[in-house]
């Protein structure tokens, strides 16, 4: 329950962050995607906070061994690039690109201007269930960077 409960409540103020800072407005995000036009480094400024608050959590997990509500410290181990992250990773940039939204924002502003994003929700549920269709086993891997062999 207390899982679930954190959570709900990160995804909250995840949320609440990206509508407070604007990144959940597509034409923000264009905005930062234009770098010959008028550029826009909010989306940077934001991302750094970002990071800078998920690198304080995991090390702290690192240092207490496992995180506050989970048995262990889930680390990916995998290192090399497959297909089917290549294409996922290229149809991710080219609707971001293309739309100004990826799925967080995409759905925050679902709950305030469902309009904007039905489409792009929509689309996105479909890419996820045409990445269950495809096989793991059929896309072998195309290239391997920082692999530990």
């Amino acid at each position: 329950m207390a899982k679930t409960a954190s959570a709900f409540a990160v995804g909250l103020l995840f949320g609440l962050g990206l509508l407070v800072s604007g990144m959940a407005d597509p034409a923000k995000v264009l905005g930062f995607l234009d770098v010959t036009g008028r550029w826009d480094p909010n989306l940077a400024l934001v991302m750094a906070g970002a990071v800078a608050v998920s690198a304080a959590g995991y090390r702290l997990a690192r240092r207490r061994g496992r995180p506050v509500l989970a048995p262990r410290l889930d680390v990916p181990a995998r290192r090399d690039l497959d297909g089917r992250l290549i294409a996922g990773a290229a149809i991710f940039g080219l609707g971001w690109g293309l739309a100004g939204l990826c799925p967080g924002p995409a759905l925050t502003i679902l709950t305030v201007a469902p309009a904007e994003a039905v489409t792009f929700v929509a689309a996105m549920v479909a890419g996820m269930l045409l990445f269950r269709l495809v096989p793991a086993a059929r896309l072998k891997p195309t290239a391997v960077l920082g692999a530990d062999a």
